[in-house]
């Protein structure tokens, strides 16, 4: 099922979607949400393909060519990296890259790689190319199983530099990215609050069903307002640090995820996560995919930001 929603979207140009601060924010937003709205895990891998078209288009990098599926793998892990050689005007990156999702289903990545000073660069790879070798999974949990998150080994692989050493992390549409992420845990929550809405509307639900009906959806209420006022700021001023605008809206959506997964369960009890076999996944799908949030460690950087 995700990957073929992946690639219908990717041939029907439902991820053509306006760039980040072009005027058009909320309406990328939105749609991202929505796209996790109908499957949590392809709305992943659409929001991870969109970001890589935004990125090479911020960056300079190679456009994104028709029919083909990016990702953007960056994550960092002490036991697996990857470095960039530099040979006259060629490229190449050696290593292991950890937590790349789409790592079968991806045709082409932007992967971080260390340069021969430390730098963190940023690179285009032909993932089809020789010396591309995913790993076998290690995924032990259900949520976010379709995802095909692996670790990859690249060996001397060729690679498209993408902006200068650090950009990837300097540049405005990094924070532009990581609310982008935020609004698809939204999508995703209001889709795994949908049985208590119905339940409610039904009236076939228990006695505090209302009540946590009431609360759940108060707090969806606020995070896309949020939602629509950061897509407004960045709008405004789409070449400006938008750090602590996407903290907060992350936090607020977290917040939300986290009210939403606890009241829907409480109000309606074991029965939907254990007969249901679509809402078990999209709670199982959000509760791992809510975790790219770093929890305390990044309240503690929004409440260090917020007070200077």
């Amino acid at each position: 099922m995700t990957a073929l929603a992946v690639r219908h979207w990717l041939d029907t140009g439902e991820l053509d979607l306006p760039l980040p601060g072009s005027g058009d924010t909320l309406c990328r937003w939105n749609r991202l949400a929505a796209l996790c709205e109908v499957d949590v895990t392809a709305g992943r891998l659409a929001e991870a393909h969109t970001d890589a078209v935004a990125i090479l288009a911020e960056l300079g990098g190679p456009p994104a060519r028709p029919g083909r599926l990016w990702g953007v793998w960056a994550a960092e892990a002490p036991d697996a990296t990857v470095h960039a050689r530099e040979n006259g005007n060629s490229t190449s990156l050696s290593g292991t890259k950890a937590w790349c999702s789409g790592a079968g289903l991806c045709t082409d990545a932007l992967v971080t790689a260390r340069t021969a000073s430390g730098a963190r660069g940023l690179y285009a790879v032909d993932l089809s190319g020789p010396g591309v070798a995913p790993l076998p999974s290690t995924w032990a949990n259900a949520g976010m199983a379709d995802s095909d998150t692996r670790w990859v080994n690249f060996t001397e692989v060729a690679a498209i530099p993408v902006g200068g050493a650090d950009d990837y992390l300097r540049r405005a549409g990094f924070w532009h990215g990581a609310a982008g992420v935020g609004a698809c845990w939204l999508g995703a929550a209001r889709a795994v609050a949908a049985p208590l809405y119905r339940a409610v509307g039904q009236r076939n639900a228990g006695p505090h069903a209302d009540a946590h009906l009431g609360a759940v959806d108060s707090a969806l209420a606020a995070a896309q307002s949020l939602l629509a006022e950061t897509a407004a700021q960045v709008d405004a001023a789409p070449r400006s640090n938008a750090e602590v605008a996407a903290r907060r809206l992350r936090a607020v959506v977290e917040t939300a995820v986290e009210v939403v997964i606890g009241r829907t369960a409480r109000a309606l009890g074991p029965a939907p996560l254990a007969l249901d076999a679509e809402h078990a996944r999209r709670v199982a799908d959000l509760t791992m995919y809510v975790r790219q949030s770093h929890a305390e460690k990044d309240l503690a950087a929004l409440g260090v930001l917020v007070a200077r």
